[in-house]
């Protein structure tokens, strides 16, 4: 089997390349990436270790698609992750050309190829505007999902596929959405086995946290190198709340589906951590906290965010019926993982996340 990671030196696209080359021994691994995002030069050397093989190329260049070879399977995890790309002015037409224009490009080479497309999508899907419209339990240091809800697709378990798309989604979110939408029209016109995944927050060692993603790497590296944080929005007390899925109980499920895409046919599906993988700031706070042996200055302002949401909670209810796939590793856990990461590698890490 020959696998093309598109994005493949960005921490998903790493993680899911190592992980593809360990379990398919035989496997020939293709990953493309432009190296525009600082710290993707650490994972290509880890790439590059595994003998993986690297093509300095851009999904947004048609012809740099051309110089890869034919392939079984394309994971597309290129893209420009930030929710607020594309509010900065000039950031506009790298999120559209790289989000919208690059997956087109990857369709087209997967057209040509008859190859497989699994594509991950997000959560940002979905509109931020009927999100906060959730109904809220408060407990002191966290958010909570009401049992009774008036939005369809919405539970105490989180969100299904259900759930209206209806309203604004910021920039981000609307081109990955336009792009689910000419992925299930190729995979019905061209006979391309597709399937969408509509991911929550990934994590996991090798992100390159920032304040607009990767969160979860973010915290932990200002606690290790006791750094500052605000909690910003909804009361300025931390309280907001996401799943957490880690990358490699994502690619168990990517491996699943590569074994069944038959079966699939375009579906899309919500996937992350689920109800026992969220976490808020303050929680947040607290674990980082205890691992690392510092407690850092978190400031704090009650003046919410453009787009931002109180609580996202993936419900896994629909990959779980068809797949038994369910997500096995805990936030602790992750961040026990992370922490290690930071010490082993202190050295290339301190420039970028400190």
């Amino acid at each position: 089997m020959k696998i093309l990671i598109t994005g493949g030196c960005g921490f998903v696209g790493s993680n899911l390349a190592i992980l593809c080359k360990e379990f398919y021994e035989e496997a020939e691994v293709f990953c493309l990436d432009n190296l525009s995002r600082r710290g993707s030069e650490i994972n290509l050397q880890k790439i590059l270790a595994k003998g993986i093989n690297f093509i300095h190329g851009d999904v947004r260049i048609k012809t740099d698609l051309d110089r890869i070879p034919k392939v079984d399977v394309v994971i597309d995890a290129a893209a420009e992750p930030s929710v607020l790309a594309g509010t900065v002015p000039g950031e506009l037409e790298n999120l559209i050309d790289t989000n919208l224009n690059g997956t087109i490009n990857t369709l087209y080479f997967a057209k040509k190829h008859q190859a497989a497309f699994v594509f991950l999508s997000t959560s940002r899907v979905y509109p931020y505007d009927r999100l906060t419209e959730v109904q809220l339990d408060s407990a002191p240091n966290r958010f909570n999902l009401s049992d009774i809800q008036s939005i369809p697709g919405l539970s105490k378990k989180g969100l299904t596929e259900d759930f209206p798309l209806t309203g604004l989604r910021s920039l981000y979110g609307a081109t990955k959405l336009a792009s689910e939408y000419l992925i299930q029209e190729f995979a019905h016109n061209f006979g391309i086995p597709a399937v969408i995944n509509r991911c929550g927050v990934l994590s996991g060692p090798y992100q390159m946290g920032k304040i607009d993603q990767g969160v979860i790497v973010l915290w932990m590296a200002r606690h290790f190198w006791q750094g500052k944080l605000s909690y910003i929005g909804f009361g300025g007390a931390g309280q907001q709340a996401r799943d957490v899925l880690h990358v490699r109980d994502l690619f168990r499920l990517v491996q699943w589906q590569i074994n069944h895409l038959g079966i699939q046919k375009g579906q899309i599906f919500n996937v992350g951590g689920g109800l026992a993988n969220t976490v808020s700031l303050a929680e947040l706070s607290d674990l980082c906290a205890g691992i690392t042996g510092n407690r850092i200055e978190i400031a704090s302002s009650s003046d919410n965010r453009p787009g931002d949401i109180p609580i996202y909670v993936t419900d896994n209810a629909k990959i779980e019926a068809l797949s038994g796939w369910k997500p096995e590793i805990s936030v602790p856990q992750l961040l026990e993982e992370v922490y290690t990461w930071f010490k082993e590698d202190e050295h290339m890490l301190k420039p970028i996340l400190a």
